[in-house]
């Protein structure tokens, strides 16, 4: 025998017993019938002769319309005895029956219950409706069990038959509408016996859609937390957590699929308007959960494509220009983009990544745009540094030797070497295909660089123009040699001359070729002034160099003002006063030194004056021996000494220095003397050179150095005076 599974849906109190029907759904898997099921329903007497009291039995009429709501076939018991009376034969329990609303009416009732249907109060729309428009009325005869059991039994399984297939179509309840499907049968049967309960009216399509709409979203629930749950989902939503997942789309659109497959499945009898609503729901919600793993997933695919194309675009530029590098570059990989957003790409939905798109191309336009900073600088830098080191050096050996020439030669210089620096940087530039402003200010800006070095250095030679005007110097570009010749005023004039034109030419910057006056401003105010016959007093009351500014040249271009020229000029004549001085008194010497020997009349008093003493070293010849040996003594220590030229450095210095040599050699002297009567004779070739002085065998001279900071140098005519003023 099959399992029988008996529960109480409702107690004496009226209290519906929600976790027995539970139970028994699960015992007999009734969620998974769907709409395969049907509900019996059985009235009758309780016993056999017994009567119920139905018109004053509020609980049995309540009962009784909840059994004729939940059910598919009503079977009403009558004792054919009965048929014709009132009471014995539940004519009251039907008259109940007829009293509600007639939608959620289905007992079944033959012509003898015509006369209570007619008599029951009906909407004025149906009150000619006949009785089979909601009823499908049977009535089954069944023979006496006290009479004929068997054939009783028969007639009951033949019955029993009918019900084995009640929902097919002919079958009992075969063309029965609006049936709860079986996993929402619990929770519509609790809410019919709340409304009958609560004496309400039954509205069976509401209650219909009403079980639907909890059953549907129930279900979406369900699938939601399943989806969630999902083994596979919670491995993609960690793995889009961290990269890029390739196949993504497919693989949660399957996910989605199936999901929305099972939610279809088990919402598939109910509502089609509840639950294509509450699919629209749970797939809203699905995708709710999706799409921040969708957004993951592009940004991934983002800051993949973004890397890659800064690898790509590097390489690009080694093999071609920066243009088409970009260009090509940035295609190829915003249509990568594209291929990766059509794998992310979820079937259930059509998400638009163009948002992520335009991040990315403005990343890509931001990388391009700081790599073409970068490589402009490092062009701009080259093409710097190229100018500089084309103008530096020889705009400062300029500048060395000023001239009146000085400042155009540099503006030849600057113009020749910026046209050669910017007719390579735009060659340079071309490859980039900027526009024609951002070209002119960067080749302006490369211009700008070339003067701005001019204009550098000719501020580092104006800072030290007075070391400059001091540092006087030769044709040779020597430090001058003081002769004893030379006309001291004459150069000293032509000096002061050309320090006053280096002054001039340090003045200012002429870069372009507007005129200035500034040389004669300073002739007239530091070199006219100057001379002996200057006596206009209107030229020696004003000062052409009383002003912080030059007449026609801005102050921009100003290197020293003219009271810094004054100044300096001041300066100037002061410290070179002194090496004036000191050249003069070198030229005194130099004069003094060429007459080291007595004058003429003082050899020709010693001639005469000696006469008597010569005649007696004529007349002794004993004393010409001695005479030959002091002499031989004498030339030793004049040799030894170097007497010539220690004189050449003046009388006193000469007597003070050969006194402090004077006894050493005597001794070293008769020591050799000594040395020589111990051996033999050497020859006379090796005594003469052993009797010279170092200093003379080495081929050596002694220079020195007076504590002024003129200098002597030796000369074939004699000695030389040096001094640093003159040129």
């Amino acid at each position: 025998m099959d399992a029988c599974f008996s529960t109480q849906l409702i107690d004496g109190d009226g209290v519906f017993n929600v976790s027995g029907l539970e139970n028994f759904m699960k015992e007999v898997k009734m969620g998974e019938c769907g709409l395969s099921y049907a509900v019996v329903s059985i009235m009758g007497p309780q016993s056999s002769g017994h009567r119920l009291p139905k018109d004053d039995t509020a609980f049995e009429k309540q009962s009784a319309l909840f059994a004729l709501a939940v059910s598919d076939i009503v079977l009403i018991n009558m004792w054919c005895h009965d048929i014709g009376r009132e009471q014995a034969a539940n004519k009251p329990l039907l008259k109940t029956v007829f009293q509600t609303p007639l939608e959620n009416l289905e007992p079944i009732l033959r012509e003898d219950i015509q006369k209570i249907w007619d008599g029951v109060p009906k909407p004025h729309a149906h009150k000619e409706t006949p009785l089979s428009e909601f009823f499908n009325v049977e009535v089954v005869a069944l023979s006496s069990y006290e009479e004929k059991e068997e054939l009783f039994k028969e007639q009951v399984a033949s019955l029993r038959d009918r019900f084995q297939q009640s929902i097919a179509p002919g079958g009992l309840a075969g063309d029965r509408r609006g049936v709860v499907p079986a996993s929402g049968f619990s929770f519509s049967s609790q809410q019919f016996w709340k409304v009958i309960k609560e004496n309400k009216d039954l509205d069976l399509p509401a209650h219909k859609v009403m079980v639907a709409t909890v059953r549907c979203e129930e279900i979406g629930n369900e699938k939601i937390a399943s989806f969630t749950a999902d083994e596979e989902w919670q491995q993609f939503e960690e793995a889009v957590q961290h990269d890029y997942v390739p196949g993504f789309g497919k693989k949660i659109s399957n996910l989605l699929d199936r999901c929305l497959s099972e939610y279809d499945m088990e919402a598939i009898y109910f509502d089609e308007g509840v639950r294509t609503s509450k699919r629209h729901q749970l797939e809203s919600k699905l995708l709710q959960l999706v799409n921040p793993a969708y957004q993951n997933l592009l940004d991934h695919l983002r800051t993949r494509t973004l890397e890659a194309f800064k690898e790509s675009f590097d390489k690009s530029l080694e093999k071609e220009g920066f243009a088409v590098a970009a260009r090509d570059c940035t295609k190829v990989f915003l249509e990568k983009f594209d291929k990766g957003s059509e794998d992310a790409a979820i079937q259930q939905v059509k998400w638009d990544p163009s948002k992520i798109k335009d991040k990315l191309k403005r990343d890509i336009e931001a990388h391009v745009a700081s790599v073409r900073a970068k490589k402009l600088s490092e062009l701009c830098s080259k093409y710097e540094g190229q100018l500089t080191k084309a103008l530096a050096e020889p705009v400062e050996a300029l500048l060395d030797s000023a001239s009146e020439e000085t400042w155009p030669a540099i503006r030849k210089l600057l113009q020749r070497e910026t046209k050669s620096a910017v007719s390579g940087f735009e060659s340079a530039m071309a490859s980039f295909e900027l526009d024609e402003v951002t070209q002119k200010e960067l080749l302006s800006k490369l211009e700008s660089h070339g003067k701005s070095v001019v204009e550098s250095k000719a501020k580092e030679e104006a800072a030290r123009v007075l070391i400059r005007m001091k540092d006087s110097r030769d044709a040779d570009s020597m430090p001058r040699v003081w002769t004893g010749k030379e006309d001291i005023k004459a150069i000293t004039k032509t000096a002061r001359s050309a320090s006053m034109k280096l002054l001039s030419t340090m003045a200012a910057i002429r870069l372009d070729e507007d005129g200035d006056n500034i040389e004669n401003t300073l002739s007239l105010a530091l070199v006219d002034t100057a001379r002996p016959g200057t006596t206009d007093r209107s030229i020696q009351s004003f000062d052409p160099l009383a002003s912080s500014s030059w007449e026609r040249v801005p102050e921009e271009k100003t290197l020293i003002t003219p009271v810094q020229c004054k100044s300096l000029w001041r300066q100037f004549k002061a410290e070179t006063e002194y090496t004036v001085t000191q050249a003069i008194a070198a030229q005194e010497a130099n004069k003094r030194n060429n007459n080291w020997l007595p004058p003429p009349w003082a050899l020709a008093a010693m001639a005469i004056l000696g006469f008597n003493e010569f005649m007696t070293l004529l007349k002794n010849p004993l004393y010409l021996g001695v005479i030959f040996v002091v002499f031989l003594v004498g030339k030793a220590m004049w040799v030894q000494l170097d007497i010539a030229k220690e004189f050449q450095n003046g009388f006193l210095p000469a007597v003070l220095s050969l006194s402090t040599k004077f006894v050493p050699t005597i001794m070293n002297i008769l020591k050799r003397l000594a040395d020589e009567g111990q051996r033999p004779a050497a020859p006379e070739r090796q005594r003469e050179m052993e009797l010279q002085p170092k200093s003379t065998r080495n081929g050596s001279h002694s220079n020195v150095t007076s504590a002024g900071s003129s200098s002597i140098t030796s000369s074939e005519s004699g000695p030389e005076y040096s001094s640093p003023i003159a040129h």
